[in-house]
């Protein structure tokens, strides 16, 4: 650690120096081009290579020696009223001398020349005066590395209030002569309708470049204005401005008027080093109430010698004072090689100096941080671990040790890694899927909303597909779908998608549109492309495809909709004829009506008891006995009949009607339990589902324990099902839910497990007793080596984890029996038996009895 920052004395500081890298400096920062020019360029060119180059300074060098600097900030300098000023040579212009920094210098000394000279660029040059390149104040913010301190301080301690917009008929040259007068990088602009717009020092160098007029700046400026409510923490406005790619941000008052704007300038000014000279003062008076001595950890050394997890303890000024065995077999040093030393000798220089902020941060607050962390061996090769460092204090509060206790997670790593990617990426074809598509959409509607542009997506189905699988096979079948896939990537551009939907569908998503035309272009391509002859083991083979497109905005900002609105143009494309593309027509949303008079009906279903359960056995697959059953929603519609969960329960989400459902389904479920356990089978479990919404209401946990004390249903026999996205957040609000749901003596199982985005490290954190393998890694586990792989790393994962693992969507004795070879402890399915009404379940023998192979 750069002894130039002090974090603490004496203990902390050396912890700290042993952990965190040394401190950032600006050759870490700087970007290695530079723009430079010759005195004798003309303004308006040099205006326009900074514009083309996106950068806000350009380098004046002569005989290759700089001369001077003409910044964004100069072309307040320009007189707009004179076209003639653009036709100035730079040399005339420039500033100068050029103020330099060299590449050593810290960050924190920079940002206070920024602060002390009034300077937002520096040229950075080499021990021997050798050009490196250009830092800005802007660079300083993004690499601070002082989040923590940022989200503690409000928007409202920079603010200046001394805003003053100008009308948007005010002409250009007012505009820049009150930016200079005030000193100001930008200047806001009041339209007459109420919106507010912004010039800035980029927008003028722009102008200069066209060589603009005194134009009026309604005509010019951009709008609407990036606004963000004066409560948001300088964190928030720092991640917008950075996200957004802008310098500036509107701050709204509570009463909705504008009150000031904020740039990344006005952020450096406000962080000073006022945090860092408190916790330095802090850690400090803290030290002085520390006592010298230090007495021996009592520790089993025993328990140490025997554990599976590297042990390290050190005294309170972070020496090496006992390592135990695992700690040699996992690092590679023996204990005469550390004992004494710092744990910096484990460094794998992989974090930066944020994240060890953030870990002392913790560290010092709570006594303890956890977290994974990257460390070297002693052969140099580096590996990931999960360690938690613990501050160890004597009964009268003062420190005496640090113990880290860490274990090896590279097999969970690589584990974690090759599932992701057989989960993002069709096996066959090896285009993204539809997860990954998703996340690829968003981004590209949020690319295009920021470019104002259009975006488009194109639902692909392949004309008679099935036809050809089944007369010549599925290996032809899905060879063929390989040259599709390889003909769609050949149709598209680098920034487009193409993903597999399953089966012989596909979708493309288009990027920068500027005209709904172009997506009609690019499906005319597509058609084309997959019209030519295929040669599949001696069969030729021609493909006709048809083709339904939405556009973004135009027939939907969302993307499930946009997704749902392609598919219904491409129905409309096959019953043309097929071989064609459709665009998508708002009135071909035929279904909306229905859907409102099905939301209605919901609303009644409760009272009206027209809801039911039906359950479906799980089976022990060691012993082939039913042990438990899932209690699955039913809805007997009046007019429609027996309607799946499908069908209403995103409804009820979107409604809050599965608050009072889910709790119906969780008492009725209970209630079916008490009458088996008088009919002899209360050895089964029951598994009842809990949707996100309902596990985020608050009195959930409340909720459960009043139907089990109501019912009394023994709460071991009962299993929450859980899904990945409830956990995601990794709140302590979630954390606290499923604490107070296993002190309930509840089981909880994490369902559909593989389909979701959470991070399987959270699988040690979270009291998870069951992972439920979702049907989609079984259905072709027989057929499908991918799959085969997906599920014994799943099964592998939880049994090292300690968990039960159940196979959901078994159809066949084949799947049964690939599992049973792997591992797994239950399965369900249409193989053992459909869901049933509790009259026909409770007819069901104990030993569970295979029924027919049934899709759906």
């Amino acid at each position: 650690m750069d002894d130039s920052v002090v974090y603490a004395e004496p203990a902390e500081k050396a912890v700290l120096g042993a952990l965190i890298p040394s401190e950032a400096t600006v050759g870490q920062i700087v970007r290695g081009s530079i723009l430079e020019c010759a005195p004798d360029l003309a303004l308006h060119e040099a205006a326009r290579r900074m514009s083309v180059a996106r950068v806000s300074s350009i380098l004046v060098v002569e005989d290759d020696v700089p001369v001077g600097i003409w910044t964004e900030r100069d072309a307040l300098a320009i007189d707009f009223d004179h076209p003639d000023s653009f036709n100035r040579p730079i040399g005339d212009a420039m500033s100068a001398p050029v103020r330099t920094v060299t590449r050593d210098l810290g960050l924190q000394e920079l940002a206070i020349r920024f602060r002390d000279e009034h300077m937002r660029h520096y040229l950075v040059v080499d021990e021997h005066g050798r050009r490196c390149g250009i830092v800005t104040q802007t660079d300083v913010v993004l690499n601070q590395g002082i989040e923590h301190y940022l989200k503690l301080r409000k928007l409202d301690s920079i603010i200046k209030g001394s805003l003053q917009p100008l009308p948007e008929s005010a002409l250009l040259g007012e505009a820049v002569r009150q930016m200079r007068r005030a000193a100001q990088d930008a200047v806001v602009v009041a339209y007459d309708d109420g919106e507010y717009g912004i010039l800035t020092e980029r927008d003028l160098t722009r102008l200069v470049a066209e060589r603009a007029g005194n134009r009026a700046v309604g005509a010019l400026a951009s709008r609407p204005l990036l606004t963000v409510s004066e409560d948001a923490s300088l964190y928030h406005v720092r991640c917008m401005l950075s996200d957004r790619r802008v310098r500036h941000v509107g701050v709204m008052r509570r009463d909705g008027s504008l009150a000031d704007l904020v740039s990344f300038a006005d952020i450096l000014s406000g962080m000073e080093l006022v945090y860092v000279h408190e916790l330095q003062h802090a850690l400090r008076e803290r030290d002085l109430a520390l006592n010298a001595s230090q007495r021996n950890l009592h520790l089993a050394e025993k328990v140490i010698d025997s554990s599976l997890e590297g042990i390290l303890i050190t005294d309170e000024k972070a020496r090496i004072i006992s390592v135990n065995p695992a700690f040699t077999r996992l690092t590679g040093y023996p204990p005469e090689e550390v004992i004494g030393r710092n744990p910096s000798l484990l460094n794998s220089g992989r974090q930066g100096p944020a994240f060890y902020k953030d870990m002392w941060v913790q560290l010092s607050a709570e006594g303890q941080w956890q977290g994974e962390i990257w460390n070297r061996r002693k052969s140099g090769e580096l590996y990931p671990e999960l360690l938690t460092i613990t501050a160890i204090k004597d009964r009268d509060g003062t420190l005496t040790n640090y113990a880290a206790v860490f274990s090896d997670i590279s097999q969970l790593k690589e584990n974690e890694a090759h599932i992701r990617h057989l989960a993002y990426f069709d096996p066959l074809t090896g285009l993204p899927n539809r997860r990954l598509l998703e996340d690829r959409l968003q981004v590209a509607l949020a690319h295009a909303h920021r470019n104002r542009n259009r975006a488009a997506v194109l639902f692909i189905d392949l004309d008679r597909f099935k036809r050809i699988n089944d007369s010549l096979g599925h290996e032809v079948g899905d060879q063929l779908l390989m040259e599709v896939a390889r003909r769609l990537r050949g149709c598209l551009r680098e920034d487009d998608t193409v993903a597999r939907m399953g089966g012989d569908e596909f979708i493309v998503v288009l990027s920068d549109l500027t005209d709904p035309d172009d997506a009609a272009h690019t499906a005319t391509r597509i058609i084309e492309s997959l019209r030519r002859p295929v040669l599949v083991d001696a069969h030729e083979l021609t493909v006709t495809t048809s083709i339904g497109i939405s556009i973004y905005p135009d027939d939907s900002c969302e993307p499930v909709e946009l997704i749902k609105n392609a598919d219904t143009a491409m129905y409309r494309a096959k019953d043309e004829g097929r071989n064609a593309f459709q665009l998508y027509q708002p009135a071909m949303n035929a279904r909306s009506v229905e859907h409102l008079a099905l939301e209605s009906a919901l609303h009644r279903a409760l009272a009206r008891e027209e809801l039911r359960l039906h359950f479906q056995p799980l089976v022990d697959i060691g012993t082939q006995r039913t042990v438990a059953a899932e209690a699955l929603l039913r809805w007997q519609h009046p007019e429609l009949g027996l309607l799946p969960p499908a069908d209403f329960i995103p409804m009820a989400e979107e409604t809050g009607l599965i608050v009072p459902i889910g709790e119906w389904v969780l008492r009725s479920a209970c209630l079916q339990h008490a009458r088996w356990r008088e009919a002899g089978r209360g050895e089964w479990r029951m598994l009842v589902n809990i949707s996100a919404r309902q596990f985020r209401h608050d009195g959930f946990t409340a909720m459960v324990a009043r139907v089990i004390a109501d019912t009394g249903m023994p709460a071991a026999h009962l299993t929450l099902e859980l899904t990945e996205s409830m956990l995601m957040e990794a709140s302590e609000r979630t954390l606290g839910v499923l604490t107070g749901l296993r002190a309930l003596g509840v089981r909880l199982a994490l369902d559909d497990f593989g389909t979701g985005y959470s991070s399987l490290a959270y699988l040690k954190r979270f009291p998870i007793d069951e992972l439920k393998i979702d049907r989609l890694f079984i259905r072709d586990i027989d057929r499908n080596d991918n799959d085969a792989a997906i599920a014994e790393a799943i099964i592998k994962l939880a049994h090292s984890l300690g968990l039960r693992v159940v196979a959901e969507g078994v159809e066949t004795a084949a799947q049964l029996d690939i599992l049973a070879r792997h591992g797994c402890d239950l399965a369900q399915g249409f193989h053992f038996g459909k869901p049933a009404d509790a009259a026909q379940l409770r007819d069901t023998p104990t030993t569970a009895t295979p029924t027919a192979t049934s899709a759906g």
